[in-house]
């Protein structure tokens, strides 16, 4: 896989070419923020851009860099990297896209497995989310009456968690031990309790679902 990668700590930016070149990955490109790597990418083609958080040319410069290669390059994934998991960055990531796109912590993609499993599954087209944002969300303290996760069960709500880390239905039925079929049937239902209908395709009400999970726990429902 093609990987560029922007950030600004140089130490972990040589430890992230490190990991990835001892995964077979190719970095085509190497940058301290993020105007040089959008103009090296407008002539290097990459599979996946790497992107800190916060690094030059703003604070969250990460974020207006990956809204630039998205725009230039629709097909190219992303992979935001942070010191801090922050429902408010996700939300930011996710109005970005909602595919081809992930947000973990910087802390939890040092080893060879973890890094290359979360590019594979960009590549693939999945969102990859921080599993510790989304266990610290669902964790939360539910107040609001009108709040409609709270009308889900809490087998609905682990399976509404791990489709806020990105899992696949399959990926869901590994991870709590039960059928295929009963995480469709779970699936369905939170749909249904949440009020997003089948006339829209199931990728995005799966999108959906989770922005009303994550918008719910920060109390914007």
């Amino acid at each position: 896989m093609r990987v560029a990668v922007a950030e600004d700590g140089a130490l972990f930016r040589q430890g992230l070419v490190m990991l990835l070149e001892a995964a077979g990955h190719e970095v085509v490109a190497v940058e301290s923020g993020g105007d040089p790597l959008v103009a090296v990418l407008g002539t290097v083609p990459a599979d996946v851009a790497l992107l800190d958080i916060r690094m030059p040319p703003e604070p969250d410069g990460g974020l207006v860099t990956a809204e630039r290669l998205r725009a230039a390059h629709p097909d190219m994934g992303l992979l935001f990297l942070s010191h801090y998991a922050e429902s408010h960055y996700l939300m930011r990531i996710l109005e970005i896209g909602t595919d081809r796109i992930g947000y973990r912590l910087k802390e939890k993609v040092g080893s060879v497995e973890v890094l290359s499993d979360t590019l594979a599954r960009i590549a693939d087209g999945e969102i990859v989310i921080e599993p510790e944002l989304a266990k610290r969300l669902v964790e939360r303290p539910r107040g609001e009456k009108r709040d409609p996760v709270s009308t889900l069960s809490e087998r609905e709500r682990d399976v509404l968690k791990l489709m806020a880390e990105g899992r696949s239905n399959n990926g869901i039925a590994s991870t709590l031990y039960v059928s295929g079929k009963a995480v469709e049937k779970h699936v369905a239902n939170i749909f249904d309790k949440l009020g997003l209908h089948a006339d829209t395709s199931a990728h995005h009400r799966r999108v959906l679902a989770v922005l009303t999970y994550l918008r719910s726990q920060r109390g914007d429902a």
